[in-house]
Parts: C-alpha cells; sequence; structure tokens
C-alpha cells in the first residue's frame, strides 16, 4: 500500500515538472509542490459558502497555499497555522494584528511568528474551514501528501480536542487530479471541495474522516518528535 501511494506521488511530480507547471521552490519532489495559478485556485475558495461564512480557517504552511492564507487576513478572518511538523503547535493570526497591505508576508513561514501568536492546544478557537495541502488528489476526495501524514494527524488532533467536524478543501494544480486507485486508511484525511486553476468543484466523498487520534497508532517515538500529542493526551485525561 506505500509503494502504491509512493509511486503516485512520484508520477505527479515527474508530470508537474514535465509540463513545467510547477514554481519556487525547487526540486518538487518530496514536498507539498507549489504550481502555477496557485492564485487563481486560493481564489476559486473564497467562492465557497463555507469560506464566506467562516471567521476561523486554518490553512497548512506551504508555499502553493500562501496566497489563500494571505487572503484569509485580507477578508478579516483569523488565520490558524500549524507549525512545521507540529513542534509548537499552532499560530493563531488575527487579521487586526497585520497592516494592510502586509497580509503575504504576515502569511508566510519566515514572518507568521512575528504577527501571530502560538496558541496553547486549550485555548485553539472553533475552526470552521480547513484547507490542506497535496501532492495527488482523486475526484472522490481521496487524497496523498508528501507522505508525512501530518494533515492526517492535525485534523484527528482538532477533532480530539472537541472541534467538530468541518469541510476540508485542497488547493492544487489540475496536473495533480488522478484516476489512480489512491488507497485510503481509517486514519487517513479525504477533503470536500477541490480548487484547481481552472475549476472549484465538490467531492462527495464517502470515505469518513479521522473523529480523533487512533492512540494505538501513536508510538513513544512520536510523542517525542510531537510533544502537542504528549499535551493533547494530557488533557484529554484530565
Amino acid at each position: 500500500m506505500v509503494a502504491d501511494k509512493q509511486r503516485i506521488r512520484e508520477k505527479v511530480w515527474k508530470r508537474l515538472e514535465e509540463e513545467k507547471a510547477g514554481r519556487f521552490p525547487f526540486p518538487l519532489k518530496g514536498r507539498i509542490p507549489n504550481f502555477k495559478g496557485a492564485e487563481r485556485a486560493a481564489l476559486r475558495v473564497t467562492e465557497l459558502e463555507a469560506y464566506s461564512s467562516a471567521r476561523t480557517v486554518k490553512v497548512n504552511p506551504d508555499a502553493p497555499q500562501l496566497p489563500l492564507r494571505a487572503r484569509i487576513l485580507k477578508d478579516g478572518k483569523t488565520l490558524l497555522i500549524p507549525t512545521p511538523r507540529l513542534k509548537a503547535g499552532f499560530i493563531r493570526i488575527r487579521p487586526e494584528a497585520v497592516p494592510r497591505g502586509e497580509e503575504r508576508k504576515a502569511a508566510s513561514l519566515s514572518h507568521m511568528k512575528t504577527y501571530g501568536s502560538v496558541l496553547p492546544l486549550d485555548r485553539i478557537p472553533r475552526i470552521d474551514l480547513i484547507v490542506v495541502g497535496s501532492v495527488a488528489l482523486h475526484r472522490d476526495g481521496r487524497r496523498l501528501g508528501k507522505g508525512e501524514g501530518y494533515a492526517d494527524r492535525e485534523y484527528a488532533i482538532l477533532r480530539e480536542l472537541g472541534n467538530p467536524g468541518v469541510p476540508v478543501v485542497s488547493t492544487v494544480h489540475s496536473l495533480q487530479l488522478v484516476e489512480d486507485e489512491i488507497p485510503v486508511e481509517p486514519h487517513d484525511l479525504t477533503v470536500d471541495w477541490i480548487a484547481t486553476e481552472d475549476e472549484l468543484f465538490p467531492t462527495h466523498s464517502p470515505h469518513p474522516k479521522p473523529a480523533g487520534l487512533d492512540w494505538e497508532r501513536v508510538s513513544d517515538q512520536e510523542k517525542e518528535k510531537m510533544p502537542v500529542l504528549r499535551e493533547i493526551e494530557e488533557l484529554t485525561r484530565k
């Protein structure tokens, strides 16, 4: 199963390179690939009713989602960004803390801590919409990230902390849409909407999302690498 997923990732990275659809940072391989048309894909997300009504939006910190993170702040919404590898939990950036014209800078990986603050897990606000990056997507909502499982784990953490199930959207280049049979395991996160440079469409995914953390799958080694897991374990015990 792992081999099947990696084969699909490799195919997509290669396709983006051959079609010259990717953009900085390079190489595209091994990461959530940035792509030409990311701004158009971001704009399509703003067409969603779930976006219009959202007050707080969680978005991954990768390069292709930077235009959407900036737009969220411009639209007066609170932005929640997981720190890389979740080592410091989540950063909240309030729109009132960002001077007009500095939204893109504030939403960037290198400056988000300057404009925002790290939130204790017990103070994370209700999140109304979740945006994830992807390497490959099937039109029925099945998703592949870069293989480290952080988006899946972050969603499960938020559910574990009491956030209700909310819509999940991903922005990708149309070349990242695949017809391959992407394997789905119980901990895998699927998406409800897909936005590309050309279209926005619902997936009507039949696959359930994680309702929380599967503690049997969380090793002591993972708790060392991601201290937030120990914090959550303690919070849930209380």
